[in-house]
């Protein structure tokens, strides 16, 4: 399964509240569960970021399939505007979605509750996904696709 991974669940492998299901999450994509795709945006907004955090990254850069962004996906992206889901402020929160929609990945998992996993936000993508001729896609925190040892499943 390809999951595009935005750059909240990098940075969130060393906060407090989310670093358990990031590093759960990681440990999946080292087992083999997940193919990870990320892009040139998260690469871009990785760079300022402390060096934890980059190392990081760098280690699952190496294994990841980095996505280079196209035309076709600012113009997603706009689209997303236009319709309203987000404002031109959280253009590269939809980039993001834009991104994972137009390479086909089944899944964007991201920690980010305002702009990407939204309640409200995750039909409005997948509506403006179906007027423009893409699937749908998945939106989810790591925490709602890592696996949990459980008796009761």
């Amino acid at each position: 399964m390809r999951i595009y991974v935005d750059t909240s669940v990098f940075g969130g492998a060393f906060d407090a509240e989310f670093s358990d299901p990031t590093r759960q999450f990681f440990s999946e994509i080292d087992a083999g569960r997940f193919t990870l795709v990320t892009s040139a945006i998260v690469e871009a907004e990785i760079e300022p970021a402390p060096q934890s955090i980059r190392e990081f990254f760098a280690r699952y850069e190496a294994i990841s399939e980095i996505v280079t962004i196209t035309r076709e996906m600012y113009l997603l992206r706009q689209q997303y505007i236009n319709s309203g889901v987000v404002t031109p402020k959280s253009a590269e929160d939809a980039l993001h979605v834009a991104i994972a929609t137009v390479t086909q990945c089944s899944l964007i998992v991201s920690w980010n509750f305002k702009h990407i996993v939204h309640f409200d936000k995750i039909p409005k993508y997948n509506a403006v996904n179906t007027l423009n001729g893409y699937g749908q896609i998945g939106i989810y925190s790591p925490l709602e696709v890592i696996n949990y040892d459980s008796d009761d499943s």
